[in-house]
């Protein structure tokens, strides 16, 4: 026996036999052929589209979205030429299986409403990576959108694992969708009595201070309401710094008390007045 021979009964060495299925010796060989081509493929097409973005063609979340779409088609094209390689027929498989898939789907039903969401969210495009969203009251920043689920980072630095059909099916707020800046407001009561074109001045010129305020001609101080104990306003401004905006909020309170402090402005409390009357007997 030549040696061609001795390989060629080498790869045509059955490992398993089920029916009418044979996996043989070369069969191994087309499947780690199939993967390695797969992923150098993959790496190609990730390192084109990167190359377009860096030509201010594509942003960073379309170019993402469109790979993880062509990533998930080449697998399936890659997974399916591998069972029909190996003598898998696919025709056969999903309809000897089709009983199966039924009693499975109504089992996953949320897991398929997740994938789908994800191939919606890929393709439409309205939440991109970098993204800022309110979800149930959460601030998370798109991290990762997967086929299932999506990972954000919030304000406390923990990543927030997001079911998919969440973000297709509730109301969700996206701060990044139209521009980068956003108008944001902080309340303030001082008491009756108060110059209020005073306050209102002090108040903008607090805001003014800060550096994270996004053009502050547009800073307002407005008179809300007359409450039970105090005179309420609100100061209005807008500011790109979305994600941290809680932060900023804070920074700019701080200038105000120590401001009204300052122009001796006090901020009241509620107080009540208990009267006790006495009954003699």
């Amino acid at each position: 026996m030549s040696f061609i021979e001795k390989i060629q009964s080498i790869l045509d060495y059955t490992l398993i036999s089920l029916s009418n299925t044979q996996i043989k010796v070369y069969s191994l060989f087309i499947i780690v052929a199939v993967f390695f081509l797969t992923k150098l493929l993959l790496r190609i097409i990730k390192k084109a589209l990167g190359q377009k973005r860096l030509f201010k063609r594509l942003d960073e979340g379309t170019a993402y979205a469109l790979f993880q779409i062509i990533k998930y088609i080449i697998w399936v094209v890659a997974i399916g030429f591998l069972l029909q390689s190996i003598g898998i027929k696919l025709t056969l498989l999903v309809a000897g299986s089709a009983a199966l898939l039924v009693g499975v789907g109504l089992g996953l039903q949320q897991t398929f409403n997740d994938i789908v969401s994800g191939i919606i969210l890929l393709s439409e495009r309205s939440i991109k990576i970098g993204d800022i969203l309110q979800i149930d009251g959460d601030i998370v920043k798109v991290q990762v959108i997967g086929l299932r689920t999506s990972k954000g980072l919030n304000r406390d630095e923990i990543t927030v694992i997001i079911p998919n059909s969440l973000i297709t099916t509730n109301k969700v707020i996206n701060w990044s969708h139209q521009s980068k800046k956003t108008r944001f407001k902080v309340n303030i009561g001082v008491s009756y009595g108060s110059d209020i074109e005073k306050v209102i001045k002090v108040l903008e010129s607090s805001v003014f201070e800060h550096h994270d305020i996004y053009n502050k001609n547009l800073i307002e101080a407005r008179l809300v309401d007359f409450g039970s104990s105090s005179i309420d306003f609100q100061v209005l401004f807008f500011s790109e710094n979305i994600f941290e905006i809680e932060r900023v909020k804070s920074d700019i309170r701080r200038i105000i008390y120590a401001r009204l402090n300052e122009n001796g402005i006090t901020i009241p409390f509620p107080q009540m007045d208990v009267h006790f009357k006495s009954k003699d007997y």
